[in-house]
């Protein structure tokens, strides 16, 4: 967890406690908790009213001439056998219904608020752990809203009652009962703790596994190119051995557990028919009675074998729902304000960056961006340029609200983003980043991402402007073709140009250029380029790039390094100035003319 948490502070719960907070959900439903309970009480009342019949039967149905009665007692007990079985299968079907709802709402509940997490969050979080999380999680704890909850009430209601038969019947014989209870239950506790810490630690390194497993198969073509399929197989194997020797190690504690409960529990059932075999012998009960005794004690008995089980069920189910619990408990830091400020309406565009400093999280000593102060008109088109590390993506990030910068303000229409919703702040912004995320879904699903209620007209015209339209007409299926995870059936412009559709779509009125052709082919980046130019007109357009050679029609060019605005002009102005502008495009140009002049020979 420390590996994925941004609140180390935050200290695992392994104890039952980590059940409570999610009872809400299972008191959203309580009709069908009564309705549960209603078949719970009639079945468990069926089987205590057993011994009640057999004692009857032994005292008063096996004499001569009551051969009508022992029929009648039969025929009662064939009655009690389908009420049991009746309201045995409707407990069933109830409590594991409202286990499988209970976890449908949890898992809904977890992956959205996973949703709202910021950024910060996922900087150190592994998204495989999460799913583990989201899944293998919330499925353990069904055992505990469903079987194991029904199971434990179950089991404490017949345990209960055969302790008030018993008594009734030979308060003798049930002191001694009740002395061994003590013993039976004291090792149950003392074990639970450790059954607990280990079924968390099971559940650890096997979301491990999950981590490691989902960042490889994500990366497949990668590790195929470098013949790192061995390897790899071998480090997921010894992830998954470690994972299945912490659950091994899990239910042999479990096993242990039930194993004693078990052999105290029966052991002391036989010491006691034992001693009411005495009494009968001295006729101080009859055999009726020791048999009515015998079997409640018995049910009694299995009760409590039972709830040492759905303790040790619980026990791994409270691990699990400390996990969930650590992320319900993680809080993002961009969030509204209580009463946020209004954009203002019609959207112009205007952006302003004053005196604002920025480090990430994880790098809390090390200053991304330094008093940076800048401002843009709306319909201009500023790019921003410089080395690696400049603070470039930075910009981008702190403008879409990512992250907040700790001093300087960032304004969107002359509204300070921190008094701004985040989401209206988003809605202003349209992103084509340097490698544009393309969903396992169709194409059309794919363009409409942000925006899932566009008509096909719109979807079809942004296409159109996005130059993607032609190539999409060509593919199997058109807007319906599915693309596969990432996108991987088709090319990068390809790519490239449903990210900027996408973008289209959203009818923003700041579009974000994050390197949008840095990785395409001069083919590609043509087409791109185009694409983008007509996209751009009218709206205010930032604009991240290493190749110079596409920010030549820039309104104005910013040139970063170490966090800072060092220059700032046209092309031609920062050219003839003679500074870091004029080195790299030097640099650039150069190297390109060399490489066109080696290919020409």
């Amino acid at each position: 967890m420390s590996e994925m948490s941004t609140t180390p502070a935050l200290k695992p719960q392994t104890s039952l406690k980590a059940l409570l907070p999610l009872l809400p959900y299972a008191g959203r439903y309580r009709l069908w908790i009564a309705a549960a309970l209603t078949a719970l009480v009639v079945a468990s009342a069926a089987t205590l009213s057993v011994p009640v019949a057999v004692r009857s039967m032994i005292d008063h149905g096996f004499s001569e001439g009551e051969a009508g009665v022992i029929t009648q007692y039969f025929l009662a007990m064939l009655v009690v056998v389908a009420v049991l079985a009746v309201a045995s299968g409707t407990r069933y079907f109830l409590v594991m219904s409202l286990g499988e709802r209970v976890v449908a709402d949890l898992r809904t509940d977890v992956f959205s608020h996973l949703a709202r997490l910021d950024a910060a969050f996922y900087d150190t979080a592994k998204s495989g752990e999460l799913v583990s999380r989201l899944t293998a999680d919330t499925t353990q704890m069904k055992s505990a809203f469903g079987s194991s909850a029904s199971i434990a009430l179950r089991n404490m209601f017949m345990f209960v009652g055969a302790i008030g038969m018993m008594i009734y019947t030979s308060p003798k014989l049930s002191g001694l009962v009740l002395v061994a209870i003590p013993i039976i239950v004291l090792p149950l506790v003392m074990s639970g703790r450790s059954v607990r810490q280990r079924s968390r630690m099971a559940q650890d390194t096997l979301a491990d596994a999950s981590s490691f497993a989902a960042e490889n198969l994500g990366a497949m073509r990668t590790m195929q190119a470098f013949v790192a399929e061995a390897a790899t197989v071998g480090r997921f194997q010894r992830a998954v051995e470690v994972a299945y020797g912490a659950a091994r190690d899990a239910l042999l504690a479990r096993a242990l557990l039930t194993m004693v409960a078990i052999f105290l529990a029966f052991a002391s059932v036989v010491a006691v028919l034992w001693l009411g075999a005495q009494d009968v012998i001295a006729g101080r009960i009859s055999g009726g009675m020791l048999s009515q005794f015998v079997l409640s004690a018995v049910l009694g008995a299995s009760a409590l074998g039972q709830l040492s089980e759905v303790w040790s069920e619980l026990s791994a189910a409270a691990g699990a729902a400390g996990r969930i619990a650590e992320l319900l408990a993680e809080q993002p830091s961009i969030v509204a304000p209580a009463v946020p400020v209004a954009m203002p309406k019609p959207a112009q565009g205007r952006i302003g960056f004053d005196t604002v400093g920025f480090a990430y999280p994880t790098r809390p000593a090390d200053q991304a961006l330094r008093g940076l102060s800048f401002e843009v008109s709306p319909g201009e088109t500023v790019a921003i340029v410089g080395p690696s590390g400049a603070g470039k993506s930075t910009v981008f990030q702190l403008l879409m609200r990512f992250y907040d910068p700790q001093s300087g303000s960032i304004r969107l229409d002359g509204v300070d983003l921190r008094q701004a919703d985040p989401a209206e702040v988003r809605r202003r912004m349209a992103l084509v980043p340097q490698d544009p995320v393309i969903f396992g879904a169709s194409v059309a699903e794919n363009i409409r991402y942000g925006r899932p209620d566009a008509t096909d007209a719109q979807l079809y015209e942004a296409a159109e402007r996005a130059a993607a339209d032609e190539f999409i007409r060509a593919l199997p299926q058109r807007y319906d073709t599915l693309i596969g995870e990432r996108g991987v059936t088709l090319s990068g412009g390809q790519r490239q140009r449903l990210a900027i559709a996408r973008a289209v779509l959203m009818d923003a009125p700041v579009l974000l250029l994050d390197e949008a052709t840095s990785a395409l082919d001069a083919e590609n980046e043509t087409l791109v380029q185009k694409a983008l130019e007509n996209v751009m007109k009218g709206r205010t357009t930032l604009v991240i790039a290493h190749r110079l050679a596409t920010v030549l029609s820039a309104n104005r060019i910013l040139v970063m390094e170490d966090g800072r605005i060092v220059e700032q002009g046209t092309h031609s102005d920062l050219v003839n100035r003679g500074g870091l502008y004029e080195r790299l495009a030097r640099l650039q140009f150069e190297t390109g003319a060399a490489a066109l002049g080696s290919a020409a020979q």
